[in-house]
């Protein structure tokens, strides 16, 4: 193509992602018909595709775009021409009829494309300061179809917006940090590389970036790092540190030590903080000293090549890293009772999946195929229902016609030993009421309730509308329990205690929805629904084929809720998974 191989290879799948979210909502500023749509799924492709897009295209052109789920010719063309130039001219023209800054804006809840013009061309808003300013001085509120309510949201959501502190979901990097392990893993003086910190402990955000790197020739190694492409901003650097920013925004520090002391140093950057001060603890207690090159015993290093012979050391089973937050851990591991982690191999199902018949982008024979490559035995397709009217929600002869269309492919399935499960993402009224009959419910194999309006009721009410919905003998499982969009929209104000009391009253199961954006319920309500006995599943909300691979982010959050196997029900075989819905 005439242009250097860094050109490609510096342009992230996130940039172009990010780039094509804008096209689609400047399209729609415009109001331009049918290609916002397009654009917004070409996004969702590019945003679950597995390889790196600057890679493949260099590899094999235009042919690589092509093959992504819901890229056409058009839209390829504008990826080429991004990944080639750095810029799209069509994107450019639409900018500077509309120069605001898309993607901040449309962080903030409730505000959408349309809305944004409207702002634009009445306030002159282009920035979040911009929209914050108008909003304090009353100047939204005015607007025909605002009013205050809106001005005072918007001020709410750019406060939770602030206070996230810039942190990036665990699943908008942690793909990017893969690709960084394997170009550093490639340099020949490198025996091991891992990221470590809040990554490696899969914490649901990311503030910034660990890599450890184990070699003999620590300079040398330094030397390769800073010569990546990904790198955008050197703030020091030495032999075995270094600290840098990334093209992605993130800080990152590289720390290289040699072979011997991997372990220890393993253990010591992966953390956290506060379960490494109480494991100093337990070598204090033992006449040891533990930092990150070993556990010595006066001047001689005990262990310190992997972690497991340092916890041995130290009288202890080894704890994985998703549990090392000092919550007893520590406890549970000299009694010997620390859980059996549920592993990233257990699911054998995905019990909320929306296709084409609603707001998914894919049919249901489509999401079924692309579940069993991912290694699934069943799904259960939960296509929105009527009062979400901008899904194009079911009401119930869509259902039953749906439930007609899943039964013919279940037999087209059935010599594939996989199975197809009829179910619904019902919405849960303002009251707690259903939109959606009990007599067409109860013909569902799965039945899940899920708030997707009036966020701000008062904890009573909110509380009160979700154990309604648990009474009703036909729902099976409460979707994404809280409604959090992480960094974006906070989670309605619930007693989780009495959610979790009514959950294990009615045999209701709870959530764990693993789209990276939501985490719904969240680590610490994993582990209070656990010690209630109250079952749990984790699902991928799966809106596109490539999505099933998002479960791993819900498997990390019931591993740091220390959920086992025995408490998530699409763990297990179908029949027994079914035997135990109401």
């Amino acid at each position: 193509m005439g242009l250097p191989i860094l050109r490609y290879y510096a342009m992230t799948n996130r940039d172009i992602v990010t780039v094509l979210r804008e096209m689609a909502a400047l399209l729609e500023m415009e109001g331009v018909a049918f290609k916002p749509r397009a654009y917004e799924k070409a996004a969702a492709g590019v945003e679950a595709w597995d390889t790196v897009l600057a890679d493949a295209y260099k590899r094999d052109g235009i042919k690589a775009l092509k093959g992504i789920p819901a890229v056409g010719r058009g839209i390829a063309s504008h990826i080429a021409e991004l990944l080639e130039k750095g810029r799209i001219k069509a994107y450019e023209d639409l900018h500077k009829k509309v120069p605001v800054n898309v993607t901040e804006l449309l962080q903030v809840e409730g505000v959408g494309p349309k809305m944004l013009r409207t702002l634009w061309e009445k306030l002159r808003v282009c920035t979040l300061a911009d929209l914050e300013m108008a909003a304090q001085t009353g100047k939204i509120g005015v607007l025909p179809r605002f009013g205050e309510k809106s001005e005072q949201r918007i001020l709410k959501s750019i406060e939770f917006l602030r206070a996230s502190g810039g942190r990036r979901t665990l699943g908008s990097v942690l793909p990017e940090v893969l690709v960084l392990e394997v170009d550093i893993r490639a340099f020949p003086e490198v025996s091991a590389v891992v990221a470590a910190g809040s990554i490696r402990r899969r914490k649901e955000t990311v503030g910034d970036i660990d890599i450890l790197v184990a070699s003999a020739k620590p300079k040398r190694v330094t030397e390769r790092f800073l010569a990546l492409p990904q790198i955008a901003h050197v703030y020091g650097s030495g032999d075995t540190k270094t600290n840098v920013r990334l093209k992605n925004g993130l800080d990152c520090d590289l720390r290289v030590v040699p072979p011997i002391s991997w372990g220890a140093a393993f253990q010591y950057f992966t953390g956290s903080k506060d379960h490494n001060v109480a494991l100093r603890e337990v070598a204090i207690k033992k006449g040891y000293k533990l930092n990150e090159y070993g556990l010595f015993k006066d001047q001689k290093m005990i262990v310190g090549k992997t972690e497991k012979e340092i916890y041995k050391a130290l009288g202890l089973p080894y704890i994985e890293p998703e549990l090392r937050e000092d919550t007893g851990e520590i406890e549970a591991a000299r009694k010997n009772h620390l859980p059996a982690l549920v592993e990233y191999s257990d699911l054998k199902g995905d019990l909320q999946v929306q296709t084409d018949w609603t707001d998914g982008e894919d049919s249901i024979e489509k999401m079924a195929e692309a579940a069993m490559a991912a290694g699934l035995e069943y799904i259960a397709i939960t296509d929105h229902t009527k009062s979400l009217a901008m899904t194009g929600g079911a009401d119930e002869k869509k259902l039953l016609r749906q439930m007609g269309e899943i039964d013919k492919l279940n037999k087209k399935f059935k010599g594939k030993k996989f199975k197809i499960l009829k179910g619904a993402e019902v919405n849960i009224g303002k009251d707690g009421s259903l939109d959606i009959d009990d007599r067409v419910l109860a013909q569902l194999d799965v039945a899940g309730a899920a708030v997707h309006s009036h966020f701000n009721l008062t904890r009573a009410a909110q509380t009160a509308r979700v154990i309604r919905a648990m009474e009703n003998p036909h729902i099976d499982i409460i979707f994404h329990l809280t409604g959090r969009i992480i960094g974006k929209r906070p989670a309605i104000d619930l007693d989780i205690g009495a959610v979790i009391a009514a959950a294990k009253r009615t045999g209701t199961v709870l959530e764990v929805n693993a789209y990276p954006d939501r985490l719904d319920i969240k680590d610490e309500h994993v582990r209070k629904a656990v010690a209630s006995g109250v079952k749990l599943s984790i699902d991928s909300d799966a809106h596109a084929i490539a999505h099933f691979k998002l479960l791993e982010y819900g498997i990390a959050t019931a591993r740091r809720g220390w959920a086992e196997k025995k408490d998530i029900i699409n763990a297990w075989p179908v029949e027994k998974m079914l035997k135990m819905l109401k």
